[in-house]
């Protein structure tokens, strides 16, 4: 049975876009989830949503929870997950307002819990495919035919937070081929891999981080002012991507 978790933010979990909308608390043995869940159908399909900072965005990046996050979805049975971000671009062609659909990370944070097997059984999950193919194919899908800029097979660096990087850190992250920036994808794709469910992540770029010199160096309010711009983009994304996951027989490996 296919179920879809969602992770993201605001607008996400607004009642209008799910039908028998109700919400659940959870405790796993990690600890409680960022937020209650949400859950309720989209297109017939079972929804469950999750605002990873809170629900009023009280949870700084490291103090998310992430593997009670992954483990609470998992519970529930979810076997997908789409997940929201805000991301700095690296690229130029990468704008403000764009969405990207990465491929592949690099983990540039410290302070993370980011394995379920830290205790007893010791299990080595192959990351050479992070981001689920067939999720990403979709979104993309869904994208052209709503007109919007996306940008695929794409690199995403996650920085420990909560501060923006520095331009020679930022300079440094484009030298290593990485396209955008962001505090939240790592380690909840790769906590995603190890239970064995598919993820993918629609990135929405708010700005140019710090590298680019005609740019004005990024901030929180103007992270939060192209996101209130977009947000209804990644909302109709996934509006339009759920119903079409059904229709996927995959397996993760």
């Amino acid at each position: 049975m296919i179920k879809i978790g969602i992770i993201g933010g605001s607008g996400l979990d607004d009642p209008e876009i799910l039908d028998e909308a109700h919400e659940i608390y959870v405790e796993t043995a990690y600890g409680n989830p960022s937020s209650p869940l949400t859950c309720g159908k989209i297109n017939a399909v079972d929804v469950v949503i999750l605002a990873r900072h809170g629900k009023d965005h009280s949870i700084y990046p490291t103090g998310v929870n992430f593997r009670a996050n992954i483990a609470a979805l998992k519970e529930q049975g979810c076997t997908h997950i789409l997940a929201a971000t805000a991301v700095g671009s690296l690229r130029k062609e990468i704008e403000p307002g764009d969405l990207v659909f990465p491929d592949q990370f690099i983990d540039f944070t410290r302070h993370r819990s980011t394995t379920f097997f830290d205790v007893g059984q010791v299990v080595h999950t192959p990351m050479a495919e992070p981001f689920c193919p067939n999720l990403r194919k979709l979104l993309a899908e869904s994208a052209r035919q709503l007109n919007i800029p996306f940008h695929e097979n794409k690199t995403v660096v996650t920085i420990e937070g909560p501060r923006f990087s520095t331009k020679a850190e930022s300079h440094m992250f484009r030298g290593w081929n990485a396209d955008i920036i962001n505090m939240s994808t790592v380690p909840e794709v790769n906590l995603a891999r190890e239970m064995k469910i598919h993820y993918a992540s629609a990135a929405m770029s708010t700005d140019y981080d710090c590298w680019h010199e005609e740019e004005t160096p990024v901030t929180w309010e103007m992270i939060v002012e192209t996101m209130n711009k977009n947000a209804h983009n990644v909302i109709d994304l996934f509006v339009r991507t759920i119903p079409q996951i059904v229709h996927y027989d995959d397996v993760c490996g």
